[in-house]
């Protein structure tokens, strides 16, 4: 707390007063202040305290509405059918370690029945289906999604962790936006690729990470259908539940059958579609490393490929910007999702001048995210999505302080139960710290200094990854000249994590190539004569 000053009127003369031990003489016509005796608190480190009155009260979604069938399968040829293995594995809740459901383990035999499932679809029905009618199914399943928006929302934060407001107000509204969007296409095709023929590939593999399981499920199925081709989607081991009630709304829709197959399962799944000989396109999002490997196989093949991996994306802020609406952008887009998003501004670079004030407000700022239940309506930072990537990071957040780099969290309480890690970031970093280079996937931030322009956008670029950045400044010019210089598939201007389906999204350098959204999403699954 600081100093509290108190003014009083003129008192007598040789009037002695006192306040809590502190004492002095009183001159008859001059004012005394009386200073409570109260520990001094240096001003950088002042800030208001509420204590617990604001503290919002607990606002659960209910999620015994939607119970979750205890085993799910694979879905092949429009049927839910078993494993040929007939093995399964469990899918926890990253905010409580309990168990939700068995998963279906498919091994390379389901993968070659998904594929042909997919085949004969294609050959003897999608294929041949005018646009127009492909865009009804299309339009079909964007307004179920609608319709059960909030169950998926609701199952999407017991599966994967985040937050139930981010699930019910940013994911669910895209994907089904996504489905509209290409809905809208699938019959003008030939005026989105003017003077050429657009003509679908054929099967797609497609391979989905567990941050936005969902909606990169939209992201990919959405303009493969739209385009005629059919589709074999694996979801990420951990987070497949909205895949396989995505596989319902499917049946629902009357979709024909075999044109999405879904098969869940490890890495060796995806291998195994990555490796099938009948595969005609593939599209990964996931980390750097299985891109590569991913490229390696397909490398001389007939496949054609899309790759959105890594990023470790520069969100700069100059001395001229709105400095309250820049620090909501950044903590938007740091602990988003918990940091588990590839185009999170992971580098945060100041203006020197201002680097003292934007460090008290983000560390004043962190303090109040709300931490814990992904149900509840109030909260901000959800779980981590896996006790393997809970350990990654807290592997990487002591390498930054091993390395000399200085580390803020908030001081909040952790649930006893579950995989959580509190919203961090360091100061003191520099290009040697690995917090500064290696891709993190959790709420840490580093904060970093420039001096000019030139600076900047040099330091931004000096990284292997090229997926997004960010810009904060107050002059449009100096906008178009950072954005004319940063290698990023993505540059967002005094904004940051805004999506639209019409619009792009893919990288340059080991945050892969292709692109996800809009025509160009399009043209990724066209042969174009």
């Amino acid at each position: 707390m600081c100093p509290i000053n108190y003014s009083f009127p003129p008192l007598a003369n040789n009037m002695r007063t006192k306040a809590k031990g502190f004492s002095r003489e009183a001159s008859e016509g001059h004012a005394v202040a009386v200073i409570l005796s109260r520990p001094v608190v240096a001003l950088r480190e002042r800030r208001l305290n509420f204590g617990g009155k604001w503290n919002y009260m607990p606002a659960p979604e209910d999620s015994k509405s939607y119970p979750i069938a205890p085993r799910h399968e694979l879905f092949i040829g429009g049927k839910f059918v078993q494993p040929h293995s007939k093995q399964y594995f469990p899918s926890i809740n990253p905010a409580t370690e309990e168990k939700l459901t068995e998963i279906a383990f498919a091994e390379a035999t389901d993968v070659d029945k998904a594929v042909k499932s997919a085949r004969r679809a294609y050959q003897n029905v999608w294929s041949k289906m005018p646009g127009r009618e492909r865009g009804k199914y299309l339009y079909r399943i964007a307004r179920i999604i609608q319709e059960k928006a909030r169950e998926l929302a609701v199952l999407e934060s017991m599966d994967g962790g985040k937050p139930i407001k981010e699930s019910r107000d940013v994911d669910l509204p895209l994907v089904a936006a996504h489905f509209f969007y290409y809905a809208g296409w699938a019959d003008k095709l030939k005026y989105a690729f003017p003077g050429k023929t657009p003509e679908p590939l054929g099967v797609a593999g497609q391979i989905i990470p567990w941050n936005f399981p969902l909606l990169m499920a939209a992201w990919k199925i959405a303009p493969a259908l739209a385009c005629g081709n059919t589709v074999v989607l694996k979801p990420a081991e951990t987070t497949s539940i909205t895949a396989m009630r995505l596989a319902q709304i499917f049946l629902e829709a009357e979709l024909p059958e075999g044109v999405v197959n879904i098969v869940t399962g490890p890495g060796d799944t995806g291998a195994a579609i990555v490796n099938h000989p009948d595969i005609d396109k593939l599209a990964f999002t996931g980390s750097t490393a299985v891109g590569k490997q991913i490229a390696q196989a397909v490398a001389g093949t007939k496949k054609k490929l899309t790759l959105e991996l890594g990023g470790k994306a520069a969100n700069i802020l100059f001395e001229d910007a709105p400095i309250d609406q820049a620090i909501e952008g950044v903590i938007a887009g740091i602990y988003f999702n918990q940091g588990h998003v590839c185009c999170a501004g992971s580098r945060l670079f100041v203006q020197e001048g201002i680097y003292s004030m934007v460090v008290k407000k983000l560390r004043d700022r962190i303090q109040t995210l709300r931490v814990g239940n992904p149900l509840d309506k109030n909260t901000d930072i959800g779980a981590i999505n896996s006790n393997a990537q809970l350990r990654k990071i807290r592997d990487l957040v002591q390498s930054g302080v091993d390395e000399g780099a200085r580390l803020t969290q908030t001081q909040c309480d952790l649930p006893e139960k579950g995989y959580w890690f509190p919203p961090s970031f360091f100061t003191g970093v520099t290009h040697a710290h690995r917090v500064a280079t290696e891709e993190i996937f959790g709420p840490v931030l580093g904060v970093m200094t420039f001096r000019t322009p030139e600076e900047a956008f040099e330091r931004a670029n000096n990284t292997p990854y090229g997926l997004s950045a960010g810009v904060w400044t107050d002059k449009g010019s100096k906008i178009f000249n950072m954005v004319s210089q940063l290698r990023a598939g993505v540059v967002w201007a005094n904004s940051f994590n805004k999506f639209d389906p019409a619009s792009p999204f893919g990288g340059y350098k080991e945050s892969g190539f292709g692109r996800e959204g809009g025509l160009q999403g399009l043209a990724a699954y066209c042969r174009l004569r």
